[in-house]
């Protein structure tokens, strides 16, 4: 895919971490909803996989967009639909240069649309593949309503595989504050999305506040989780900036120093200068 080159002129920088630009909802217009993003002033965009077929669609959404980046692995929910074959797909995509990052994958004990041990099988081999190839894993971590035992069991795995695992982020965050102190302590990069605004994730604002500058990012994991002020059937990633607005506030920070900031850790995270 190539995309038409015109000059944008924003006066604040922004990112999209996680955005499914290779769902179906964007089938017949991804060009134009990458673009639009641009003129929005995004200046980097991560699509990541969640099964074979869309991480084939992640990359091949980066023909010609040098500030498009794709990731490639299997999500929770199909942790028990992806059988050996697809996953050595998976495995030989992900050593390709042009992947930056391994996901999206993690656990999901709300939905368990894939049974619990099938979940932790998965999520082991999405973060052995990760530590191999030096490279982040990008992590889907939901309860129930009240609980907090995919989040205690992600963190158990992690600190399982002590400093043998890889860097992760955890996208899309959702827990306590004691969970987040524990992940930031891993060294884990936290991204916010618009699940913030939604009721009984009162804490994603603690957590802004206390995220390390350099591993904090900010996302619109679309078409899905849309801010205020977006539409509720398909969100995109130039309403980054509303999530933006709502981390600046939580660190009484203004936007345009947020802005550079958020390249600058997208970019310690997946680009980093070896």
């Amino acid at each position: 895919m190539t995309l038409t080159r015109r000059p944008y002129h924003a006066p604040v920088r922004l990112i999209d971490s996680h955005c499914h630009v290779n769902a179906d909802r964007f089938a017949d217009d991804a060009e134009a909803v990458l673009e639009a993003a641009r003129t929005a002033g995004v200046e980097r965009v991560l699509v990541p996989g969640w099964n074979v077929a869309s991480s084939a669609r992640a990359l091949a959404l980066l023909e010609g967009v040098p500030w498009v980046d794709a990731a490639v692995g299997v999500h929770p929910h199909d942790a028990a639909k992806v059988d050996d074959a697809g996953w050595q797909i998976i495995e030989r995509w992900a050593r390709e240069e042009e992947v930056v990052a391994i996901g999206e994958t993690g656990l999901d004990y709300d939905r368990v649309f894939s049974p619990i041990p099938d979940q932790l099988t998965n999520l082991r081999r999405n973060l052995r593949l990760a530590a191999e190839l030096g490279r982040p894993a990008i992590l889907h971590c939901r309860s129930g309503a009240g609980r907090r035992d995919a989040q205690d069991a992600l963190l158990a795995e992690l600190t399982a595989m002590g400093r043998s695992g890889p860097p992760v982020v955890i996208h899309s965050f959702s827990g306590p504050l004691d969970y987040a102190r524990a992940m930031v302590d891993l060294g884990a990069a936290i991204s916010f999305s618009g699940l913030v605004f939604r009721p009984g994730e009162e804490t994603s604002a603690e957590v802004a506040a206390i995220t390390p500058l350099d591993r904090l990012l900010v996302e619109t994991d679309s078409p899905f989780l849309a801010p205020p002020g977006a539409p509720r059937s398909r969100n995109e990633p130039a309403f980054v900036r509303i999530t933006a607005e709502w981390v600046a506030e939580r660190r009484g920070t203004t936007m345009e120093s947020l802005g550079d900031a958020l390249v600058d850790a997208y970019d310690r995270t997946f680009r980093p200068v070896l």
